[in-house]
C-alpha cells in the first residue's frame, strides 16, 4: 500500500507541475497576444499615415495642374483656386480637396491616391452636399472631376457615363483630363 500512496503522490505532483507549466504557457501566450495587438495597432496607424501622405502627394500633383487644365478644356480663367476647402453650415461639415471658381462655372475636384468604383458615387454625393454648403455658387455650372495617378479604362468609362471628368497622368508625362472628348460629346447630345 505504501507503494500505491507513493505513486498517487507522484502523480499529484506531476499534475501540479503540469498545471503550473500550463499556467505559465497561458501567461506567455497572453503576453504574446497583447504584444501582437499593440503591434497591429501600430502598423494600422502607420498604414493610415501612409495613406494620408499618398493622398497629399496626389493632391500636390493635381493642384498645380488644375489652372492650366481648366483654361485648356473649359476656356475659363479661375477667379479662385483653393485646396482643402472646409465648410461648416447648419451643423454639417465637409472638406473638399480642390475647388476652382470661374465666372460661370465652379469645379469640384476630389483627389484619390487609388481610384475605386465606390469613389464615383461618393463624389456625386459630395456634390450634393457642396450645393447645400455653398449656395452662393448655385448660379454656376458645377463640374465634377476625380483626380488620381492613373485611371483604368473601365473606371474612366464609368466616369464618362456618370458625367464626371477623370484627371490623371497622360502617358505618365503630364496631368490631364483623360475623358474630355467623350464627355464633351455626351454633354452636347444631352442638351
Amino acid at each position: 500500500m505504501v507503494g500505491g500512496c507513493h505513486v498517487q503522490h507522484k502523480t499529484e505532483m506531476e499534475i501540479q507541475s503540469l498545471k503550473r507549466e500550463m499556467k505559465e504557457f497561458k501567461d506567455e501566450m497572453k503576453e504574446f497576444k497583447d504584444r501582437m495587438d499593440k503591434e497591429v495597432k501600430r502598423m494600422n496607424k502607420q498604414w493610415g499615415e501612409l495613406a494620408n501622405e499618398m493622398g497629399a502627394i496626389v493632391g500636390d500633383i493635381i493642384f498645380p495642374a488644375t489652372r492650366p487644365v481648366v483654361r485648356k478644356y473649359f476656356d475659363c480663367d479661375p477667379v479662385d483656386l483653393m485646396m482643402n476647402v472646409e465648410r461648416k453650415r447648419d451643423g454639417r461639415r465637409e472638406e473638399f480637396d480642390v475647388m476652382v471658381v470661374c465666372e460661370d462655372k465652379v469645379f469640384l475636384i476630389e483627389v484619390k491616391s487609388t481610384l475605386r468604383q465606390e469613389h464615383i458615387g461618393q463624389v456625386k454625393e459630395k456634390a450634393e452636399r457642396f450645393k447645400e454648403l455653398f449656395p452662393e455658387y448655385s448660379d454656376k455650372e458645377l463640374i465634377l472631376i476625380l483626380g488620381t495617378f492613373s485611371i483604368k479604362r473601365e473606371l474612366l468609362n464609368q466616369l464618362t457615363k456618370e458625367g464626371i471628368y477623370g484627371m490623371a497622368y497622360r502617358e505618365w508625362e503630364y496631368t490631364d483630363i483623360l475623358n474630355f472628348e467623350e464627355l464633351h460629346r455626351k454633354n452636347r447630345k444631352d442638351h
